[in-house]
Parts: structure tokens; C-alpha cells; sequence
């Protein structure tokens, strides 16, 4: 069984390399890519690649269960979009419904859970009430939940469709508004591309940006090779087609305050899944970029989670980059007690 998830990072930078793999060794890949929401990634890297017969049903699957959640998530922004008809606004979509949506590479085989859509924040009120008319509820009832969410938060409480069970999470910007770096959320607006259906997603730079903040500036880096390979195939696609994309992408990061996380991503795209990158993105090494490698590879071979101090420190770092200090004792403490 196999100590971290290093065998998943090979198979999807080199798909060659499972070739050498045994029965256990597929068994271990197959755990570690589910856990990761990797599974659909995954299978379409394979499919060129001769693997077992026992194999070929499961990756199989993987990829038809991509297929029905790209065509749900499409569904959701449908109705998300007729929802919000009203708004006269710009709709953006985010993340995997995004990828999928402008038919990008990274939502190929991309796990897709809730619809994240951004819209400028004087139109959140008229978006609440529109998506509360057309069926969608609160998830969060408790009063400091849902007070804490707006007056902090880049986004309004999740709401659940009372039909569907899908949830849709309502932005406003890309970070908590009492996280370190301030993106601009204005720029991602008016630069955001329309789609056919009158929705919109990002640019193509502040597109990889979201997912670097996502990664590396708000959260425990849970769920981080997935987020990983996000920026992989996104960097990949845009400064293949556009010989101007790094000039842009650097000005962009200059723009949202995100140059340092962007550098980092950037290497830890390099070292894992071999992203060409340019030293001056990038700038050199450092020696912290080794724990981040280590909490993205905290997988054992029965997928699950493992080296617990590892998380833990990245756990106790998502708040402080959440929150000042003295806020961050308050929101705990008030958190503890309601327990």
C-alpha cells in the first residue's frame, strides 16, 4: 500500500507510468483518485493507455459519471441564468461549471459539485430574492451563520434546491472579505468573456487566479491536487493559444494581490505535473514549498486522509488567513459555545 498519493501525481502528469503497475498498485490509484475527486481526470488520461481488463469498467464508469455531472452542471446554470433572468446583470460562472461551460480542457473528466456563479455585489439582494422565488432555501438557518456570511464572506449563505437537492453558491468576490489579499472583484467583471448562452466566465487569467486563491489563499488546501491540476491544464491551454497570456496573467496578479500565491502554484505545478514555467513567474524555490508538497500528497493507498499534523497545520492556517487574530478568537470562541 502506498504511503502518500505520489502514484496518482505520475499517472496524471505520465500516463505511461501505469503500465508498470500490479493489482495493488491499480487498487491504490483508483482509492487515491476517487478521494481526490480525480477519478474522471483521470480515466480520460488513460485512454490511450492498455490497461487490465478488470480495469477498463471502473475508469470506464468514472468517465460516465463525468459525462452526468458536466450535463447537471449544465442543466444548474440553465436554470440558474432563467432564475436570475430578471437581474439584467452578468452572471458568471465559476469553477468546474465554468470549465465545462466554455469547453475548456480542465473540465475534462472534472468532478463538478455545486454551481458557483459571481455577480457584482449591489445585485446581491435582487439575486437572493430572484433564486429564493424559483425554489432555491437557505441551508445555513442559524442567525450567526447567516450573519457572519454577509458581513464577511465573499458570498451569500448556500442555498439548496428544493426540487433538485443542488446547491448554489452566490459570490460576490473570490475571497472572505477579511482574507489578506483583496482581489478586485470590478476587474473580473468587466473583463469576463459571454457565452453562447448569455452567461459569462472569467478571463482567461483571472480564471487560473481564482483557482490559485481557491488553493493556496483560503481554505486547508483540501482537496489541493485537484485544484492543482485545475491551474495544470488552465496555464497549459491559455499560453499555448495566446503568446500574450503571462504578460497578462502577471499584470492580473499584480492587480488582485495575488503574485506571491501565483508563484507558488506555479512551482508547485512545475514540481508535480511538470507545468512549463518561466523562472521570472515563478522566482526561485523556497524551502516551504516541501510542506506544501507533503499536505497535497497526504493520501495513504486506501485513499485516506494521512500525515494529521501535516493537515492540521494547514488547517489552523486557513483561519488565520481568513480572519485578523482578535476576530478569529472571537468567531471560534462564539463557534465553541454553540456546539
Amino acid at each position: 500500500m502506498r504511503s502518500n498519493a505520489q502514484i496518482l501525481v505520475d499517472a496524471l502528469r505520465q500516463p505511461q507510468s501505469t503500465l508498470a503497475l500490479d493489482g495493488a498498485g491499480w487498487a491504490d490509484l483508483i482509492s487515491m483518485a476517487r478521494a481526490e475527486s480525480l477519478a474522471g481526470s483521470l480515466a480520460y488520461r488513460l485512454v490511450d493507455i492498455a490497461v487490465p481488463e478488470a480495469v477498463k469498467p471502473v475508469l470506464q464508469d468514472s468517465m460516465q459519471s463525468s459525462e452526468l455531472a458536466r450535463q447537471q452542471a449544465l442543466w444548474e446554470a440553465e436554470s440558474a441564468r432563467r432564475a436570475l433572468s430578471s437581474l439584467s446583470c452578468k452572471i458568471l460562472l465559476m469553477k468546474g461549471t465554468a470549465y465545462v461551460a466554455a469547453n475548456i480542457d480542465a473540465g475534462i473528466g472534472r468532478s463538478i459539485g455545486d454551481l458557483d456563479i459571481m455577480v457584482d455585489r449591489s445585485r446581491l439582494p435582487d439575486a437572493e430574492e430572484a433564486l429564493l422565488d424559483a425554489g432555491w432555501e437557505w441551508v445555513k438557518p442559524d442567525p450567526y451563520d447567516d450573519q457572519y456570511y454577509r458581513e464577511y464572506m465573499h458570498e451569500l449563505p448556500p442555498l439548496i434546491h428544493r426540487e433538485r437537492d443542488r446547491m448554489i453558491d452566490v459570490h460576490h468576490t473570490i475571497l472572505p472579505l477579511t482574507a489578506r489579499p483583496t482581489p478586485c472583484p470590478k476587474a473580473m467583471l468587466d473583463d469576463a468573456q459571454k457565452l453562447d448562452s448569455g452567461l459569462y466566465v472569467m478571463g482567461e487569467a483571472d480564471m487560473v487566479l481564482h483557482s490559485v486563491a481557491h488553493m493556496l489563499a483560503d481554505g486547508d488546501m483540501a482537496g489541493g491536487l485537484r485544484n492543482l491540476w485545475d491551474i495544470d491544464r488552465l496555464v497549459r491551454q491559455f499560453s499555448w493559444n495566446n503568446a500574450g497570456f503571462w504578460k497578462v496573467l502577471h499584470e492580473r496578479a499584480q492587480l488582485h494581490g495575488l503574485e506571491p500565491h501565483l508563484a507558488r502554484a506555479l512551482r508547485l505545478a512545475a514540481r508535480l505535473y511538470d507545468l512549463p514555467t518561466d523562472k521570472s513567474f515563478t522566482g526561485a524555490s523556497q524551502l516551504t514549498d516541501y510542506f506544501y508538497v507533503r499536505r497535497l500528497l497526504a493520501r495513504d493507498g486506501w485513499g485516506r486522509e494521512s500525515r494529521k499534523i501535516t493537515r492540521q497545520f494547514f488547517y489552523i492556517r486557513s483561519h488565520w488567513l481568513r480572519m485578523p487574530p482578535v476576530m478569529l478568537a472571537r468567531h471560534l470562541w462564539t463557534k465553541w459555545r454553540k456546539k
